[in-house]
């Protein structure tokens, strides 16, 4: 026997780390709605990032414009809080052996989704299938599906990093 059971394998680190992201990540997203009405889905807190730099009329909406201070300051967290537990945690900011350019592919279709999607797995699955968003359970199935299904031919064509 391989000491492998379905837990190790779906928590290699053990579930406390992930138990404690999850509860961290829904407390975030339970502030912010409490706090300001706003659900927080991270594609639109970028849109609204984007109203500094763009003259598009999709980045410049009224709601987007009247609180991107705070969802900029918000972006921000999430991307040097990755940052400072990679250091501290892992020994470096860069941690995977995939290739930039498949990074950088991979975030660029992952763009296309969340516009397709109408939000991200942060907007429909963190809050969208906590309040029994029909459009957010039936976007987060699909996510999944897709997610899997993606996994499991990368692997039977033996792609790796």
């Amino acid at each position: 026997m391989s000491g492998v059971t379905p837990v190790t394998a779906a928590f290699p680190r053990g579930i406390l780390p992930y138990l404690l992201g999850g509860v961290l990540v829904g407390a975030g997203a339970a502030v912010i709605y409490l706090t300001t009405g706003i659900i927080a889905g991270a594609s639109t807190f970028l849109e609204s990032t984007l109203s500094y730099v763009s003259g598009v009329s999709r980045f410049n909406r009224a709601k987007y414009v009247q609180s991107r201070d705070w969802r900029l300051v918000f972006t921000a967290g999430i991307v040097s809080g990755a940052a400072v537990y990679a250091v501290v945690y892992q020994g470096g900011i860069w941690t995977t052996k995939v290739q930039w350019w498949r990074l950088l592919g991979g975030g660029f279709l992952v763009g296309i989704g969340t516009r397709l999607g109408k939000g991200c797995t942060s907007g429909h699955g963190v809050c969208g299938v906590g309040s029994l968003s029909n459009t957010s359970l039936v976007n987060v199935a699909t996510f999944l599906a897709f997610a899997i299904g993606t996994a499991q031919l990368v692997q039977a064509i033996g792609v790796t990093p």
